[in-house]
């Protein structure tokens, strides 16, 4: 009688009566969404058990909306395999909306939400377009040159400010049981800043099942398969772009409420090596990849930086330094250890045989 047996247990490899196998076993939906309940409200609850102070609630705030603005750049970078260094164009797209529609036109807060939405959708689906033949390094740099082109835009154009910016944007003012809810401090913004960061999160999760992601996984992988399966791969690189560039707007928009003022340094270079850090720090298609990767990165610039030039030092730094050791970030570095520790563990199961025999 084996040890496996004694124990109770069915043997790797076997199957167990409900014809699962006995050593992956996973936990069911409703321990699933158990875990994740229990971790949304452990995340809201992190500013208190942190202590509370203004400094924390400060930096929760950025970490919710940095990492917001990240994960619109890894839908990009993880499913269509592309770098795309245009994100910030829709970053700012978001929050120079805001800013205009509030403080120029005095509309309400929800109102320039929605057209922060559609103006980046727009110019995403315009950069989509205009992309479509690219791939690799000319994509990327015709995307960096959206950027550019947004960046000369705002600094000249007098409407939106020119180098000055807009300033004066009013507080964030949503409507609530009882009358409004005025979000004067972070402390006050936090909650609205967790409940979209779980919204973004949910959506990204769902996208991840969706036919949409399969076809632009597919269309990375293999896109001469993809085509034979009848997916359209232009298509669905438009698509996914403009479903991307909505996420960064939504964190702009959060962001010109939480600074109160936009300035055109929202297209610097910082802001996009922020975007890339996060998403290949963690390692790409991770769910919360971009949640760890901007915690990592906030938490590091506001509780112990090292100055603002020496913090884009580092920043870039540390890219530099995760491209080189592992490109696949912390989790392909995870998997190297592993094999390393335990290379029988990544053998292919005919190799195993065989060795066996």
């Amino acid at each position: 009688m084996t040890n496996a047996v004694r124990a109770g247990r069915a043997p790797a490899g076997t199957t167990t009566s409900d014809g699962a196998a006995g050593r992956s076993r996973r936990p069911g939906p409703g321990t699933r969404v158990t875990g994740w309940l229990v971790l949304a409200v452990a995340g809201f609850l992190l500013p208190t058990l942190l202590g509370g102070s203004t400094r924390i609630y400060t930096t929760c705030v950025l970490v919710a909306i940095f990492a917001m603005m990240s994960y619109g750049a890894d839908v990009v970078l993880s499913y269509l395999g592309e770098v795309s260094l245009g994100h910030t164009l829709f970053w700012a797209a978001g929050a120079y909306a805001t800013a205009y529609f509030t403080v120029k036109s005095g509309w309400g807060p929800l109102p320039s939400l929605l057209v922060s939405l559609a103006i980046a959708a727009l110019l995403a689906l315009l950069v989509g377009l205009a992309t479509l033949r690219t791939r690799e390094f000319v994509f990327s740099l015709v995307t960096y040159a959206t950027a550019i082109i947004g960046l000369t835009v705002v600094s000249n154009v007098g409407g939106l400010g020119g180098s000055d910016g807009i300033v004066g944007v009013p507080l964030l003012t949503l409507p609530a049981i009882g009358g409004s809810y005025v979000a004067r401090t972070d402390v006050d913004i936090w909650p609205i800043a967790y409940v979209l960061l779980v919204v973004v999160i949910f959506f990204i999760a769902r996208f991840r099942r969706s036919r949409l992601g399969a076809n632009a996984l597919m269309t990375q992988m293999n896109p001469g398969l993809a085509t034979t399966m009848g997916v359209d791969v232009r298509r669905t690189r438009v698509l996914v772009f403009v479903v991307s560039a909505p996420i960064s707007a939504l964190a702009g928009w959060l962001y010109a409420f939480q600074r109160s003022y936009v300035s055109p340094d929202l297209l610097s270079a910082s802001f996009l090596l922020f975007m890339l850090t996060a998403v290949i720090l963690p390692g790409r298609r991770q769910l919360l990849g971009p949640l760890i990767g901007a915690a990592l990165i906030t938490a590091q610039q506001q509780l112990a930086s090292f100055g603002g030039d020496v913090d884009k030092i580092v920043l870039g730094g540390v890219l530099a330094l995760v491209l080189l050791v592992s490109p696949n970030g912390f989790a392909g570095l995870g998997r190297l250890l592993v094999r390393r520790r335990h290379p029988a563990a990544e053998a292919s199961p005919a190799a195993t045989a065989a060795a066996d025999e």
